[in-house]
């Protein structure tokens, strides 16, 4: 933030202080400190708002929104851990399928618990789910 501060960089500064103030909430709302993972949770929860957001602005033809939630989109994925790649990912999904005995879609549950609690901040939950399901069911 201080860096943010002396670069004069307004929008940069004003995102980091909205991601704070959403950890600072969940903070108080559950009367603990967070740790790293429920951050990160907090970050991830963030960054789904905007990628909805910009879906929704240029849907709507409101490139100039879509572009400020596009720049608040970058800031707070720099604060999320190194993301996983394709090739890892596909891995820990075949790993996951084979530790849990998943047959069918049915099972897709299972395979999704192992999977968020390992994948958790490195991945898109949403990709993830994808890609197990069309695993489970080809």
């Amino acid at each position: 933030m201080k860096a943010a501060m002396r670069a004069k960089e307004a929008a940069r500064l004003s995102t980091i202080r909205l991601a704070l103030a959403a950890i600072k909430q969940r903070e108080v709302d559950t009367r603990t400190e967070l740790g790293d993972a429920e951050a990160v949770a907090v970050l991830e929860k963030m960054i789904k708002q905007r990628r909805e957001s910009i879906a929704q602005f240029e849907q709507a033809g409101r490139k100039d929104l879509a572009d400020a939630e596009k720049a608040e989109l970058a800031v707070l994925s720099a604060y999320l851990p190194q993301q996983v790649g394709d090739a890892e990912l596909d891995q820990a999904v075949a790993a996951a399928v084979a530790e849990s005995g998943a047959a069918g879609v049915k099972d897709m549950g299972k395979v999704m618990a192992l999977l968020k609690s390992r994948l958790a901040g490195k991945a898109d939950m949403g990709k993830v789910s994808s890609l197990v399901k069309t695993r489970l069911s080809g």
